[in-house]
């Protein structure tokens, strides 16, 4: 079985490292692991979970500047599979690497911030 290792972020920390098995979520995964995430729905249709990919671990370090000059995140796409469509996200937010938690599969090692500062720059879900 594959795992990779994720590294959970907060502002305030603690951080932490989580193995996530190849057949479960992020948010299993912490469960498994002790750490406590918010989450709601399980389905991706809510904003509760989100993340933000910070990193891929071992991926180029080249990064793209948005119009404002801040650094772009690695793309999610490289980094997760979905068990279904984030609906609660939309394409702007999927590309500025946001990460539905509940439903995310990875698929490297990474980082990512969590908390409610990833929570309130993504706002409320579209479905509320």
């Amino acid at each position: 079985m594959t795992s990779h290792d994720v590294t959970l972020e907060r502002t305030d920390g603690p951080n932490r490292t989580i193995e996530v098995t190849d057949d479960e979520t992020v948010l299993e995964a912490a469960g498994r692991a002790g750490v406590r995430l918010p989450y709601d729905c399980r389905k991706g249709t809510c904003i509760t979970c989100v993340g933000r990919l910070i990193e891929i671990e071992g991926a180029d370090t080249d990064v793209d500047a948005d119009a404002d000059g801040a650094a772009r995140t690695a793309d999610p796409a490289d980094a997760f599979t979905y068990r279904r469509s984030p609906a609660a996200l939309t394409d702007r937010e999927r590309a500025d690497g946001y990460v539905l938690l509940c439903i995310a599969q990875p698929r490297v090692d990474c980082r990512l911030e969590v908390g409610p500062r990833v929570r309130s720059e993504v706002g409320d879900s579209p479905w509320a």
